[in-house]
């Protein structure tokens, strides 16, 4: 029988390559893992032990996924980062600075049960939520 371990990784279609980097690169603290060919289109990011893979429009890959997200279809509905402890004014605090549109906490259910969450926005629009682990 199968178990699923964790999320591998998650594929965001772009057409803001240079926004999205900075979003989940130093708002969020991924680290590029490595970059194919801007043909290729392929820039993916160390998520802890996930990745976030980020895949440009114009490319070869990007192509195939048909017209650019939007407020009016997304990719997806959100995804949820665990982070590493850190209390609620801390995480509050630090998106704040970055100029992050912050949410309130509330009560949710994921993978590791009834924790408090918070969900932001990365520039094309994609949810994204957090939880401290």
């Amino acid at each position: 029988m199968m178990e699923i371990a964790g999320i591998d990784h998650i594929v965001l279609r772009t057409t803001q390559l240079d926004a999205m980097l900075a979003f989940y690169c130093q708002v969020l603290g991924c680290e590029l893992e490595r970059q194919t060919s801007p043909e290729a289109g392929l820039t993916q990011l160390r998520a802890g032990n996930a990745m976030i893979d980020l895949v440009t429009l114009d490319s070869n890959l990007g192509k195939a996924g048909g017209p650019a997200p939007a407020l009016t279809g997304r990719n997806l509905d959100h995804f949820c980062l665990q982070l590493k402890p850190v209390s609620e004014v801390e995480i509050i605090d630090h998106l704040q600075r970055h100029g992050i549109d912050v949410d309130a906490f509330a009560l949710r259910y994921g993978a590791l049960g009834q924790k408090r969450t918070l969900y932001i926005s990365d520039p094309d629009g994609n949810r994204v939520e957090l939880v401290s682990l």
